[in-house]
């Protein structure tokens, strides 16, 4: 969708901001450029509106040289969003999100039906935020108006320059979440300009880390955090990038093991003299379909004589969906104080993910990447297992 062939930018008072750069970004996917202030990673993606002009080399967009089209034109098939979002402070929410449309020649009706449609994407009822001006709305909200504005023309290319940096902490991963959801649904094509390399680990599909006007390595998030290409990548990642990967590393139905089971419909006394000769202290709970529905204690079963499990079974707090990040699950281990997590799908239960397992499958995500092969076909002495 996007391609950079030997694209340079060199200003007349002799900097070099971007320097041969070749690249390209395929369709649907979403490219983080990540680097420290002036490695030309804003520059690079300006260049593809046409704010700013290469010196030398090409830039392709959905197959056509972008310097043979009208700015203007070409502007108004990519969507911008950028840090302080730039609406007009004189126009309505509705009216501020339908400025593109309006402006190819929609009719108004269309346009508004468009804006109040992305509104309620980005999680903003247009009943009751459409008539307010971007005063009467917080930090968070406003980002959201301005990446629903971006859309509003259903353009292919989505281009984000440090689109959630002006909002705390807390707004700026909901406002990830959501954009991420949203993403999956629509599937741009989206380049996104940031300075911090865990919102890049994050959101990408793929990240280009940015040298001195050069990208030094452009790869999954995983491979950059797993397998640095210079000195470089890997002292700008830091020297946590092994934390940094547990965001993206998903749990697999391999990496569980399978813990002692009882069944609702058990006597608690029988199960209990089960668990025992296995040497089990504890046990999950679960129903005839296999759905998750606590866990129980082994001294408690066998005191509570013909009652059933099922009247034994305690909640069970510490539990994330399969395919969640490893992160995820470190998480919940340290807020419950847990020794491991459930792993579900659905209600249906798979297993428990333990520490050592985690640190196994964050061992075999990253070989795996440096062998090119996939994480079943990874190989090496268990701790879990020894």
């Amino acid at each position: 969708m996007i391609r950079f062939e030997r694209v340079t930018k060199r200003y007349a008072d002799g900097t070099t901001a971007v320097d041969d750069l070749s690249f390209e970004v395929a369709e649907g996917e979403l490219v983080t450029l990540v680097g420290p202030s002036g490695c030309g990673k804003t520059t690079t993606m300006m260049m593809v509106n046409r704010l700013i002009e290469p010196t030398a080399g090409k830039i392709f967009v959905d197959g056509e040289d972008i310097s043979t089209v009208d700015p203007v034109k070409l502007r108004r098939r990519i969507g911008y969003v950028i840090q302080q979002v730039g609406l007009f402070p004189h126009r309505t929410i509705l009216d501020n999100t339908a400025t593109v449309p309006a402006l190819i020649g929609w009719k108004r009706s269309k346009a508004k039906a468009r804006a109040a449609e992305l509104l309620d994407m980005v999680g903003l009822d247009p009943k009751k935020y459409g008539s307010r001006y971007p005063d009467q709305l917080s930090g968070g909200q406003r980002q959201r108006v301005g990446v629903a504005r971006a859309l509003a023309a259903d353009p292919p290319v989505l281009l984000m320059d440090e689109p959630f940096g002006a909002v705390d902490p807390v707004v700026r991963e909901q406002l990830q979440d959501q954009f991420l959801q949203m993403q999956r649904n629509v599937r741009k094509t989206v380049v996104m300009v940031t300075h911090d390399i865990e919102e890049a680990v994050r959101l990408g599909d793929r990240i280009a880390v940015y040298g001195q006007g050069r990208i030094e390595q452009f790869d999954t998030p995983g491979a950059v955090l797993g397998n640095p290409a210079t000195p470089y990548v890997a002292e700008f990642v830091g020297a946590d990038r092994g934390l940094k990967r547990l965001s993206v590393t998903e749990i697999e139905p391999d990496d569980l093991e399978e813990p002692p089971l009882a069944r609702l419909d058990e006597s608690a006394s029988a199960a209990a003299s089960r668990l025992r000769a296995e040497g089990a202290r504890w046990a999950v709970c679960l129903d005839e379909a296999g759905e998750l529905h606590g866990w129980a204690g082994v001294d408690e079963l066998a005191l509570a004589g013909d009652a059933k499990v099922g009247d034994l079974a305690h909640r069970m707090n510490s539990w994330v969906p399969v395919g969640a990040p490893l992160k995820t699950a470190f998480g919940v281990m340290l807020q419950h104080d847990a020794g491991w997590v459930a792993v579900l799908d659905g209600a249906r239960f798979l297993g428990v993910l333990t520490p050592a397992k985690l640190h196994e499958a964050l061992r075999r995500s990253v070989d795996a990447d440096a062998l090119g092969v996939g994480r079943d076909e990874v190989e090496f002495d268990s701790v879990a297992d020894a």
